[in-house]
Protein backbone atom coordinates (compact mmCIF):
# COMPACT_ATOMS: atom_id res chain seq x y z
CA UNK A 1 0.00 0.00 0.00
CA UNK A 2 1.47 3.32 -0.92
CA UNK A 3 1.27 6.80 0.63
CA UNK A 4 -1.61 7.95 -2.15
CA UNK A 5 -3.72 4.93 -0.59
CA UNK A 6 -2.98 5.97 2.82
CA UNK A 7 -3.88 9.16 1.90
CA UNK A 8 -7.41 7.75 0.20
CA UNK A 9 -8.07 6.16 3.54
CA UNK A 10 -7.52 8.96 5.94
CA UNK A 11 -10.33 10.95 3.85
CA UNK A 12 -12.77 8.38 3.51
CA UNK A 13 -12.52 8.24 7.49
CA UNK A 14 -12.48 11.78 7.51
CA UNK A 15 -15.86 11.79 5.42
CA UNK A 16 -17.05 8.65 7.73
CA UNK A 17 -16.79 10.86 11.00
CA UNK A 18 -18.48 13.82 9.64
CA UNK A 19 -21.38 12.17 7.73
CA UNK A 20 -24.77 11.96 8.39
CA UNK A 21 -25.25 8.63 9.75
CA UNK A 22 -22.68 8.64 12.01
CA UNK A 23 -23.98 11.86 13.95
CA UNK A 24 -27.17 10.49 13.90
CA UNK A 25 -25.95 7.52 15.89
CA UNK A 26 -23.77 10.34 17.97
CA UNK A 27 -26.82 12.41 18.49
CA UNK A 28 -29.32 9.45 19.72
CA UNK A 29 -26.40 8.77 22.46
CA UNK A 30 -26.87 12.65 23.40
CA UNK A 31 -30.00 12.09 24.41
CA UNK A 32 -30.55 8.73 25.74
CA UNK A 33 -27.53 10.32 28.33
CA UNK A 34 -29.58 13.46 28.98
CA UNK A 35 -32.37 11.25 29.61
CA UNK A 36 -30.97 8.97 31.57
CA UNK A 37 -29.11 11.42 34.02
CA UNK A 38 -32.70 13.79 34.11
CA UNK A 39 -34.58 10.64 35.29
CA UNK A 40 -32.07 8.42 37.31
CA UNK A 41 -29.94 11.09 39.00
CA UNK A 42 -32.58 13.15 40.15
CA UNK A 43 -33.52 16.27 37.59
CA UNK A 44 -29.73 16.40 36.21
CA UNK A 45 -28.14 17.31 33.11
CA UNK A 46 -25.01 16.46 32.33
CA UNK A 47 -24.73 16.97 28.77
CA UNK A 48 -24.17 20.82 28.75
CA UNK A 49 -22.73 22.77 31.05
CA UNK A 50 -24.58 26.06 30.83
CA UNK A 51 -27.20 24.88 33.65
CA UNK A 52 -24.00 24.37 35.84
CA UNK A 53 -22.92 27.69 35.78
CA UNK A 54 -26.22 29.44 36.01
CA UNK A 55 -27.13 27.00 38.96
CA UNK A 56 -23.78 28.19 40.75
CA UNK A 57 -24.24 31.63 39.77
CA UNK A 58 -27.71 32.16 41.39
CA UNK A 59 -26.44 29.79 44.87
CA UNK A 60 -23.33 31.99 44.94
CA UNK A 61 -25.93 34.96 44.77
CA UNK A 62 -28.07 33.50 47.86
CA UNK A 63 -25.07 32.88 49.84
CA UNK A 64 -25.59 28.93 49.48
CA UNK A 65 -21.55 28.37 49.77
CA UNK A 66 -22.15 24.63 50.05
CA UNK A 67 -24.73 23.86 47.20
CA UNK A 68 -22.85 26.46 44.83
CA UNK A 69 -19.49 24.26 44.87
CA UNK A 70 -21.64 21.05 43.79
CA UNK A 71 -21.93 22.40 40.54
CA UNK A 72 -18.09 23.09 40.10
CA UNK A 73 -17.15 19.36 39.58
CA UNK A 74 -19.16 18.69 36.77
CA UNK A 75 -17.62 21.69 34.67
CA UNK A 76 -14.36 20.51 35.31
CA UNK A 77 -14.90 17.22 34.20
CA UNK A 78 -15.75 19.25 30.93
CA UNK A 79 -12.98 20.97 30.79
CA UNK A 80 -10.76 17.84 31.63
CA UNK A 81 -12.46 16.19 28.59
CA UNK A 82 -11.74 18.75 26.25
CA UNK A 83 -7.86 18.57 27.39
CA UNK A 84 -8.12 14.27 26.92
CA UNK A 85 -9.45 15.15 23.62
CA UNK A 86 -6.37 17.14 22.66
CA UNK A 87 -3.80 14.49 24.50
CA UNK A 88 -5.59 11.19 22.39
CA UNK A 89 -5.24 13.64 19.21
CA UNK A 90 -1.91 14.16 19.60
CA UNK A 91 -1.09 11.09 20.59
CA UNK A 92 -2.78 8.38 18.53
CA UNK A 93 -0.40 7.38 16.21
CA UNK A 94 2.17 6.15 19.43
CA UNK A 95 -1.15 4.59 21.03
CA UNK A 96 -0.99 2.11 18.20
CA UNK A 97 -4.24 2.37 17.40
CA UNK A 98 -6.00 3.28 13.88
CA UNK A 99 -6.78 6.75 14.77
CA UNK A 100 -8.01 9.26 17.41
CA UNK A 101 -11.61 8.97 16.51
CA UNK A 102 -12.32 5.45 17.13
CA UNK A 103 -10.02 5.44 20.27
CA UNK A 104 -12.39 7.96 21.69
CA UNK A 105 -15.03 6.10 20.86
CA UNK A 106 -14.09 2.92 22.61
CA UNK A 107 -13.06 5.06 25.86
CA UNK A 108 -16.66 6.72 25.65
CA UNK A 109 -18.27 3.11 25.42
CA UNK A 110 -15.83 1.51 28.46
CA UNK A 111 -16.77 4.32 31.00
CA UNK A 112 -20.37 4.45 30.23
CA UNK A 113 -20.42 0.18 30.72
CA UNK A 114 -18.61 0.76 34.19
CA UNK A 115 -21.29 3.92 35.09
CA UNK A 116 -23.84 0.84 35.21
CA UNK A 117 -22.46 -0.73 38.08
CA UNK A 118 -22.50 2.39 40.37
CA UNK A 119 -25.44 1.56 42.60
CA UNK A 120 -27.98 4.35 42.99
CA UNK A 121 -27.36 4.96 46.67
CA UNK A 122 -23.98 6.65 45.76
CA UNK A 123 -24.03 10.24 45.76
CA UNK A 124 -25.61 11.74 42.10
CA UNK A 125 -22.87 13.81 41.62
CA UNK A 126 -19.73 10.91 40.83
CA UNK A 127 -22.39 9.60 37.72
CA UNK A 128 -23.28 13.54 36.97
CA UNK A 129 -19.20 14.07 36.87
CA UNK A 130 -18.29 10.90 35.13
CA UNK A 131 -20.99 11.57 32.65
CA UNK A 132 -20.21 15.23 32.19
CA UNK A 133 -16.98 14.07 31.09
CA UNK A 134 -18.16 11.62 28.28
CA UNK A 135 -20.38 14.30 27.20
CA UNK A 136 -17.03 16.59 26.50
CA UNK A 137 -15.11 14.06 25.45
CA UNK A 138 -17.86 13.60 22.85
CA UNK A 139 -18.67 16.93 21.79
CA UNK A 140 -15.43 17.69 21.37
CA UNK A 141 -14.09 15.02 19.09
CA UNK A 142 -17.31 15.26 16.78
CA UNK A 143 -18.26 18.45 15.94
CA UNK A 144 -18.77 19.03 12.11
CA UNK A 145 -21.49 17.43 10.02
CA UNK A 146 -20.29 17.15 6.31
CA UNK A 147 -19.18 20.96 6.05
CA UNK A 148 -20.75 23.01 8.87
CA UNK A 149 -20.51 22.70 12.82
CA UNK A 150 -22.79 20.74 14.78
CA UNK A 151 -23.22 19.11 18.17
CA UNK A 152 -24.48 16.06 19.42
CA UNK A 153 -24.91 16.18 23.15
CA UNK A 154 -26.65 20.14 23.17
CA UNK A 155 -29.61 21.03 20.54
CA UNK A 156 -29.10 24.88 20.94
CA UNK A 157 -26.34 25.46 18.43
CA UNK A 158 -27.82 22.90 16.07
CA UNK A 159 -31.41 24.87 16.63
CA UNK A 160 -29.80 27.69 15.61
CA UNK A 161 -28.38 26.56 12.46
CA UNK A 162 -31.52 24.91 12.01
CA UNK A 163 -33.53 28.61 11.85
CA UNK A 164 -30.72 30.23 10.05
CA UNK A 165 -30.39 27.70 7.41
CA UNK A 166 -34.49 27.82 6.86
CA UNK A 167 -34.39 31.27 6.67
CA UNK A 168 -31.55 31.46 3.74
CA UNK A 169 -33.35 28.72 2.11
CA UNK A 170 -36.96 30.50 1.82
CA UNK A 171 -35.80 33.60 0.96
CA UNK A 172 -33.02 33.67 -1.13
CA UNK A 173 -34.46 29.94 -2.44
CA UNK A 174 -30.67 28.16 -1.36
CA UNK A 175 -30.54 24.74 -2.24
CA UNK A 176 -27.29 24.27 0.01
CA UNK A 177 -29.08 25.80 2.90
CA UNK A 178 -31.92 23.80 2.20
CA UNK A 179 -30.27 20.69 2.49
CA UNK A 180 -28.10 21.98 5.41
CA UNK A 181 -31.45 22.49 7.37
CA UNK A 182 -32.48 19.22 6.81
CA UNK A 183 -29.25 17.99 8.12
CA UNK A 184 -29.97 19.95 11.27
CA UNK A 185 -33.45 18.80 11.17
CA UNK A 186 -31.83 14.91 11.32
CA UNK A 187 -29.80 15.38 13.99
CA UNK A 188 -32.41 16.98 16.46
CA UNK A 189 -34.92 14.45 15.61
CA UNK A 190 -32.03 11.85 16.21
CA UNK A 191 -31.78 13.29 19.71
CA UNK A 192 -35.16 13.57 20.50
CA UNK A 193 -35.86 10.15 19.85
CA UNK A 194 -32.58 8.85 21.75
CA UNK A 195 -33.82 11.08 24.37
CA UNK A 196 -37.44 8.97 24.40
CA UNK A 197 -35.64 5.82 24.41
CA UNK A 198 -33.27 6.53 26.81
CA UNK A 199 -36.16 7.92 29.26
CA UNK A 200 -38.38 4.19 28.50
CA UNK A 201 -35.45 2.43 29.11
CA UNK A 202 -34.14 4.03 32.33
CA UNK A 203 -37.83 4.24 33.77
CA UNK A 204 -37.66 -0.18 33.07
CA UNK A 205 -34.29 -0.91 33.87
CA UNK A 206 -32.98 2.02 35.65
CA UNK A 207 -29.34 2.29 36.96
CA UNK A 208 -28.62 -0.93 34.52
CA UNK A 209 -30.11 1.69 31.46
CA UNK A 210 -27.10 3.38 30.64
CA UNK A 211 -25.90 -0.07 28.85
CA UNK A 212 -28.56 0.72 26.18
CA UNK A 213 -26.04 3.81 24.95
CA UNK A 214 -23.15 1.73 25.12
CA UNK A 215 -25.07 -0.57 22.62
CA UNK A 216 -25.90 2.36 20.84
CA UNK A 217 -21.97 3.42 20.76
CA UNK A 218 -21.18 0.02 19.51
CA UNK A 219 -23.27 1.00 16.36
CA UNK A 220 -20.57 3.88 15.16
CA UNK A 221 -17.59 2.01 16.25
CA UNK A 222 -18.86 -1.26 14.37
CA UNK A 223 -19.48 1.24 11.54
CA UNK A 224 -15.60 2.55 11.24
CA UNK A 225 -14.65 -0.78 11.87
CA UNK A 226 -16.09 -1.81 8.27
CA UNK A 227 -15.53 1.15 6.38
CA UNK A 228 -11.63 0.64 6.86
CA UNK A 229 -12.19 -2.59 5.97
CA UNK A 230 -13.94 -1.76 2.88
CA UNK A 231 -11.24 0.80 1.91
CA UNK A 232 -8.16 -1.57 2.26
CA UNK A 233 -9.87 -4.31 0.48
CA UNK A 234 -10.55 -0.95 -2.09
CA UNK A 235 -7.24 -0.15 -2.31
CA UNK A 236 -5.48 -3.60 -3.10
Amino acid sequence: MNSTDNMQIAINKIQLYESVPFGILLSVVGGFLDAYTYICRHGVFANAQTGNIVLLGIHASKGEWKQALLYIPPILAFIIGVIVVEMIKKSSPRLFVFDWPRAILILETFILFAIGFIPQKFPDIIVTVIISFVASVQVCSFCKLVDTAYATTMMTGNLRSFSQAIYKAVTGKDRASAIRAFRYFIIVLSFIIGAIVGGIVTLIFGVKAIWGSVILLLCPVILTRCARAKDKKEVK
